[in-house]
């Protein structure tokens, strides 16, 4: 007997290895704006949240604005990167394929990132045969994780209460978005950098910690 009615996934860190790419670039051109960080107080800071929900921040810390240009030349820089480089969080593909079928096609990934860029990681990675258009991006919703649009939406799209959803997220803000959502969130927190530690995801809410994707499918 199946434990929940659906599955979402978040998808940077926990489908996908886009973390450094992102945060890389991201260090790089906050630094041209006069903001030094390393590669950890960059990830730290911002790891798990959109760029443009933090521009108060930043704009504090380098003295000027946060335009659309400088979104978009940012996103563009980005997606090169993420073209050349992303790959799929080690045994991802496989727990998403065990997990369609294991729920008959019943999961989603649900991000808070713009939808082009899940969109191509979901299609670099192998992964658009088991999510198909179950894509949702927290860009388009009235709210931004940790507020739980996006997990809402995805639940409702497939039909599912999100009380009888799994949530699976490996930042505090993506789990206390699955947390308001009223899911059940199992914190991914392996060993490798741009993953929040599992005490951290604990106190934010999520009820089970794991560091394999391999062993997700038996947890559900």
């Amino acid at each position: 007997m199946l434990k929940f009615d659906a599955v979402l996934f978040d998808c940077d860190g926990v489908l996908v290895d886009s973390e450094t790419i992102t945060n890389g670039v991201l260090r790089d051109m906050l630094e041209e704006m006069g903001w030094t960080l390393t590669a950890e107080e960059c990830m730290r800071l911002f790891i798990g949240k959109a760029v443009k929900d933090e521009a108060a921040l930043i704009e504090a810390r380098t003295g000027q604005a946060l335009t659309r240009d400088w979104m978009d030349r940012f996103r563009e820089r980005r997606n090169l990167g993420i073209e050349a480089g992303v790959k799929p969080i080690r045994g991802a593909v496989e727990a998403a394929a065990a997990i369609h079928a294991l729920y008959a096609g019943r999961i989603a990934c649900a991000s808070g990132a713009d939808r082009y860029k899940v969109e191509l990681q979901i299609d670099r990675c192998g992964l658009r045969p088991y999510f198909g258009d179950r894509v949702f991006s927290g860009h388009e919703m009235p709210r931004s994780k940790p507020a739980p649009d996006v997990y809402l939406a995805a639940a409702a799209a497939l039909g599912a209460d999100p009380r009888r959803c799994a949530v699976i997220e490996d930042t505090v803000t993506g789990v206390m978005a699955g947390v308001a959502a009223g899911a059940t969130v199992f914190g991914y927190s392996p060993a490798e950098a741009g993953h929040d530690a599992p005490a951290a995801l604990r106190q934010a809410g999520a009820s089970l910690i794991f560091t394999d994707m391999a062993g997700l499918p038996d947890m559900l």
